[in-house]
């Protein structure tokens, strides 16, 4: 059964009319996926937020880091399986199986990270970030020694928590607008 075919439940933005800048995003897009992601498609009905939400994605989950790649897109799953968000659990669960060469790291941390065979480091950062969405209350010192005993930097920390964040706000805006991935990711990296 496939999904709904609806990018959100609300009305689509007119991308013919956005501005030169947002086009060319999407064709960057276009090139290097082979599709324009949903999240985009859903953002260009406040085509300034789409801007902001681009440049905020980029510099999380693409700038300088002491957290790979792979770790950040695993912090993603991890926040969006605690929140049953849909849409993130398939496309980052894509990112994780293709950034691991993994066909089933995504589906194991989307369903419980605790069955991952993961490094102590990875599994600090994963039982981190599941803490601070699910009971952000009781994050204590104790939580950030233990990040610092497996590893990370104070940096790396605060970028454990910037993740975290994003991705527990943008859940939200998935659920909000009833936002569907783009199908493909279902298949790629299998």
């Amino acid at each position: 059964m496939p999904q709904p075919d609806h990018i959100t439940r609300l009305k689509a933005a007119d991308e013919s009319a956005l501005d030169d800048d947002l086009k060319a995003y999407f064709a960057k897009c276009m090139e290097k996926l082979g599709m324009v992601p949903n999240v985009l498609r859903a953002y260009a009905l406040r085509p300034e937020k789409l801007r902001l939400f681009g440049r905020m994605y980029n510099e999380l989950m693409l700038g300088e880091s002491g957290l790979s790649k792979l770790e950040r897109e695993m912090i993603a799953v991890t926040v969006s399986s605690a929140n049953r968000c849909y849409y993130c659990l398939v496309a980052h669960g894509q990112a994780v199986r293709a950034m691991s060469d993994d066909p089933q790291l995504g589906e194991m941390i989307a369903f419980n990270h605790h069955v991952a065979a993961l490094p102590p480091r990875q599994r600090a950062m994963l039982d981190f970030a599941a803490k601070l969405t699910e009971t952000p209350d009781r994050i204590t010192e104790a939580d950030r020694e233990g990040l610092r005993a497996n590893g990370f930097s104070d940096e790396d920390i605060f970028d454990i928590c910037d993740v975290t964040g994003f991705f527990n706000y943008t859940n939200r805006v998935a659920h909000g607008t009833d936002m569907m991935p783009n199908p493909e990711y279902h298949a790629m990296d299998r």
